[in-house]
């Protein structure tokens, strides 16, 4: 169902179906109706404390459904929210907090090992917070005042003091991943975040489903294309802190989840664990990733268990997804593309200039839709050079449409590198090197050198010793052109992830520092 804004998804299954569970964590469950009244007596405490609508509020926190709870509740105050991820360092952190200036800030008191009281004293100092709140249950810790205390600020409101919020007007910020300098406050509309669920529940078309959660709270996969996806068609998200296979595999059979939605690195360490042949995955009725194509491999592995195979694709920027696979898609098309065109947005492959290149060639993914980004925080220069006078976003991704009007992703413009004069795309080296029938993930990075300028570095998981160098790099020589080809393979058992699952490129680039 499409809502103008997320906020109203929550309130409409209040109604509908209050009993149904809306979320899961750690063996308790809360319906909607439960739900629905945390979020109005949160959005009646942030009201109580003097913020306002346009203010930005920030929340610290793993995947659990206090995090449900302060992202609606702060757009219901057409308040922005800011997430900050809690494996973030203090420098990354406080770059987040001192460009957003958000005047309050919602965090968990520990997870995983780390006390975050040192953490948030750091960052009050930011001139602009003027709260400090803890989001989870317990007394007060330092400066994270209780969120009982939080509470009493809303006993003089009530939800008929709710503003008006169009759906055009900003909710939410996420900053970008910064592989290429500081990361940018993406500042995103309340229809682009209900759109972005509602296209992703429409596509996958699985009424009330069960997903599992453990994407991280500051970033759009968690925000939209698995909570929010699973809340606007009445669902339940089953919220995990941690990444661990063993555990998310534990939790389907549990928990009897339809859908397992993750990127295809997370899939393929699912996959490639023990339990994956012992847990019963028979209410399994979806698995789907983004960010880039599943190898051949694991989509006839995952396509053995007789379950629909869905792919997207999209970014932080536009909201909804770009382009989504069809039911009837081949493991060919699944396994080296990412679908086709949304169809009620303009998706074309331009060259410099905006002009539709001809099929087959290379071109930049352009993405039209009004549910889209609004602008960069503070950098009026990115905004400019991202959005183009006529309403395209340009996505910095570089891709060929096919003649089944299926597009294929080469690669990031900012990880193109040149070699001898000659654009090298990493994905496309990577493709080839996990089409090996002993590569599980394989990570291409550029580096310097004298006579070429740069180069490729592989990194490469097999699942079976006794790979060797030579025979990857004779792999990749029967399938590429030259310039191409790595010039250094690296054999490793595991390769650095960033909190989102996806291979960490810049620890890869640090390990190949003399």
């Amino acid at each position: 169902m499409l809502f103008d804004r997320f906020f109203d998804a929550i309130d409409h299954w209040s109604v509908a179906t209050p009993s149904a569970d809306a979320t899961w964590f750690n063996g308790e469950s809360l319906t909607y109706h439960e739900v629905r009244n945390r979020v109005d007596a949160f959005a009646c405490a942030l009201m109580g404390t003097g913020i306002k609508k346009g203010d930005v509020v920030a929340v610290l926190t793993t995947p659990r459904p206090e995090f449900l709870i302060a992202l609606t509740a702060i757009h219901k105050i057409g308040a922005l929210y800011l997430g900050i991820n809690p494996t973030y360092t203090q420098r990354e952190q406080l770059h987040v907090v001192n460009d957003a200036q958000p005047v309050a800030i919602f965090s968990i008191a520990h997870a995983n090992g780390r006390s975050y009281e040192k953490d948030i004293e750091h960052l009050r100092e930011v001139k602009s917070v003027r709260h400090t709140w803890r989001l989870d249950a317990g007394v007060s810790v330092g400066c994270l005042k209780s969120f009982e205390d939080f509470l009493q600020h809303g006993l003089s409101h009530s939800s008929s003091d709710f503003p008006h919020i169009n759906r055009m007007d900003p909710c939410t910020i996420v900053y970008t991943s910064g592989s290429s300098g500081n990361p940018k406050g993406a500042v995103l509309p309340h229809y682009g975040i209900s759109y972005g669920s509602y296209c992703d529940a429409r596509e996958m078309n699985i009424n009330q489903p069960r997903v599992l959660c453990n994407l991280p709270t500051n970033h759009l996969g968690c925000i939209v294309d698995v909570q929010g996806s699973t809340i606007v068609n009445g669902g339940m998200v089953a919220y995990d802190e941690k990444f661990d296979p063993s555990e998310m595999l534990r939790l389907i059979e549990e928990l009897r989840l339809t859908n397992l939605q993750h990127v295809p690195t997370v899939l393929q360490l699912i996959a490639l664990h023990p339990d994956f042949s012992t847990r019963d995955l028979s209410s399994l009725q979806i698995v789907a990733w983004g960010g880039a194509a599943l190898s051949r491999e694991f989509v006839e592995i995952y396509a053995q268990r007789k379950v629909r195979l869905f792919t997207i694709y999209g970014m932080t920027e536009t909201c909804g997804n770009a382009t989504f696979s069809s039911a009837d898609d081949s493991v060919e098309l699944l396994a080296t593309t990412v679908g086709r065109p949304n169809p009620d947005a303009d998706v074309i492959v331009a060259d410099d200039d905006g002009r539709e290149v001809p099929l087959g060639e290379e071109g930049e993914v352009w993405y039209r839709h009004e549910g889209k980004l609004l602008y960069y925080l503070n950098n009026e220069s990115a905004t400019q050079q991202t959005l183009t006078p006529d309403g395209f976003l340009k996505t910095g991704d570089i891709a060929v449409r096919l003649p089944s009007g299926h597009l294929k992703l080469v690669g990031r413009r900012s990880e193109m590198f040149k070699s001898g004069g000659l654009n090298v795309y990493p994905r496309e080296i990577e493709i080839v090197l996990e089409s090996h029938p002993a590569v599980a993930i394989a990570a291409v990075v550029s580096m310097p050198d004298k006579t070429y300028s740069e180069v490729g570095a592989a990194f490469v998981v097999c699942e079976k010793t006794g790979v060797t160098e030579d025979e990857l790099r004779t792999w990749c020589k029967e399938r590429l052109a030259g310039y191409k080809v790595p010039k250094s393979f690296h054999i490793r058992d595991e390769v650095p992830l960033l909190p989102i699952g996806k291979v960490d490129k810049q620890a890869l680039k640090k390990q190949l520092l003399p």
